[in-house]
């Protein structure tokens, strides 16, 4: 039962297991997970739902990684669920629930997607660091949670630069 429940965490109830591009399917079904998080119970509740992501796959990671050789398996999607939901959390604490749907996907969702993606990809330090040097269950979630810290440092930047800080001075 463990092993089962494990599975289920690691793969984001089997999103992990598209054949293609997994990781990305990964952070892509995310977003209607904390889209509705964000809409329905903001802030905290987005809070509570990425501490819960991080922990449970932490644990379930460590449990998959005894059944497989490989040391970040690309069927293990819940760290790309951890590191979207950096971004996430934090614009939920900006009150988007209150703003228009468009809006969050579009300004919100859509750009720490993809910025989120590549920075997953490229992995700069010190995510690439986590994912060659710590070779377990942390390093596995490490890795991603380094790449949506980059995503959301990228999109206040940007949000500085055009002149949109109003936004980010909301939250301090």
């Amino acid at each position: 039962m463990y092993k089962k429940f494990s599975y289920v965490v690691a793969t984001f109830f089997g999103v992990g297991y598209c054949p293609k591009a997994p990781g990305t399917a990964g952070s892509l079904a995310t977003l209607p997970f904390a889209f509705a998080l964000t809409y329905f119970g903001g802030f905290y509740a987005m809070l509570a739902f990425f501490v819960l992501v991080y922990l449970l796959g932490t644990i379930a990671s460590k449990e998959v990684l005894k059944y497989t050789a490989d040391r970040d398996p690309s069927f293990i999607v819940i760290d790309e669920v951890a590191g979207q939901l950096i971004p996430l959390v934090f614009f939920s604490a900006l009150g988007l629930h209150q703003v228009a749907i468009d809006y969050w996907w579009l300004y919100v969702a859509l750009p720490s997607f993809i910025l989120f993606r590549f920075f997953d990809i490229v992995k700069p330090f010190p995510a690439s660091y986590f994912d060659k040097k710590m070779q377990n269950a942390h390093g596995i979630m490490l890795d991603d949670i380094a790449a949506g810290v980059y995503t959301l440092l990228a999109m206040v930047l940007f949000l500085v630069i055009t002149s949109h800080y109003q936004i980010v001075r909301q939250i301090f």
